[in-house]
């Protein structure tokens, strides 16, 4: 391992994510951080999410956000908070409603993240973002390394089940969505209502989540 790691900003992947035109530029998978998640954020276009509407309650993140580029608005719990260049937003409450859209063209956010007061963990939603661009086997092939290495992850689990289906192993899509449903029921029904990946195995689900 190298005792450093160089990159910039403009040499990052783009992959998007969302129906509000972000994109994602993966820093902690690029450079292997491991302490910590980081990623940079991106809006295609004026009025487009700079950061996704969300909270961190699942994940229990202390999150710092700083606008390297541009300008952009953002709301939290509802609030509007003007954030041009160099502007540092930091949420140390994980249950705070978060987003952001650029006021300018090329605005882009950087995000930075761990919970208090344990190792970090990495989370799934990043492979997931990263194989959810790619044709389905190989973000099978992707999804199923992950699982390996966290046999827990009821949401890469629950993914895997849909890039399955998108390559047609529908049986093994069934498996796989039961075990997700088996490492956590509540948050499981509550993705697959209405999920129309899970369609072609609707029955198997129904039957799965009772």
């Amino acid at each position: 391992m190298s005792s450093w790691n160089v990159v910039n900003l403009s040499e990052l992947d783009s992959f998007p994510v969302g129906e509000r035109g972000l994109l994602w530029h993966p820093i902690r998978l690029r450079v292997g951080i491991e302490a910590f998640g980081m990623n940079a954020y991106t809006a295609a276009e004026v009025g487009g999410e700079v950061v996704e509407e969300h909270t961190e309650e699942s994940l229990g993140h202390e999150e710092v956000y700083v606008v390297v580029a541009g300008h952009a608005t953002f709301t939290l719990d509802g609030e509007e908070v003007d954030a041009p260049t160099g502007t540092i937003v930091h949420l140390p409450d994980p249950k705070v409603k978060r987003t952001a859209v650029a006021l300018e063209e090329g605005t882009t956010v950087l995000a930075v993240g761990a919970k208090r007061g344990e190792a970090f963990t990495p989370s799934g939603w990043e492979i997931h973002f990263k194989a959810n661009t790619l044709p389905p086997d190989e973000a099978v092939q992707m999804v199923e390394a992950w699982v390996a290495e966290h046999p827990d992850d009821a949401a890469a689990f629950y993914n895997l089940a849909c890039f399955r289906i998108r390559k047609g192993d529908l049986a093994e899509a069934a498996a796989d969505f039961r075990r997700a449903f088996e490492l956590d029921p509540e948050k499981v029904r509550k993705w697959c209502a209405g999920d129309a990946d899970l369609d072609p195995i609707r029955a198997e689900v129904s039957a799965i989540t009772g």
